[in-house]
């Protein structure tokens, strides 16, 4: 009869660790998913915010109007399922509604943050 080894505390202390460390890995490639979802969201809901406005301006409202109570002219829409939810980007902070010339222009200050260019020039010490 074959005596049956339990686990060693030292093997059982290297599975924890392997594991831990997979799990930081899943977890830091899933933080870039969620940033590039939260972009790809806020992306899509200016270009829908966009057109259903100037909808509703070829419509006859006035630009002003539209952009002042731009969540009734969405709800009223029928194009938009949850106008306030819409209104909002992907980090949950209120779009920036205005009026650019003939058109109306929605922008989302996170995601501008993100898309400007990092000017690492001035944290260079010049020679």
């Amino acid at each position: 009869m074959k005596k049956k080894q339990a686990l060693t505390l030292l093997e059982i202390m290297i599975v924890i660790v392997l594991i831990g460390l997979i799990g930081s890995v899943l977890g830091f490639s899933m933080k870039g998913s969620l940033d590039k979802g939260k972009i790809f969201k806020t992306e899509r809901a200016i270009q829908l915010i966009e057109d259903t406005l100037m909808l509703e301006v070829a419509k006859g409202a006035s630009i002003t109007s539209v952009i002042n109570k731009a969540e009734t002219y969405l709800k009223n829409s029928g194009m938009v399922k949850n106008a306030e939810n819409i209104l909002k980007d992907g980090w949950g902070e209120p779009f920036n509604i205005e009026k650019k010339g003939d058109q109306i222009s929605v922008t989302s200050k996170r995601l501008t943050e993100l898309q400007a260019p990092h000017d690492d020039s001035s944290q260079k010490p010049q020679e």
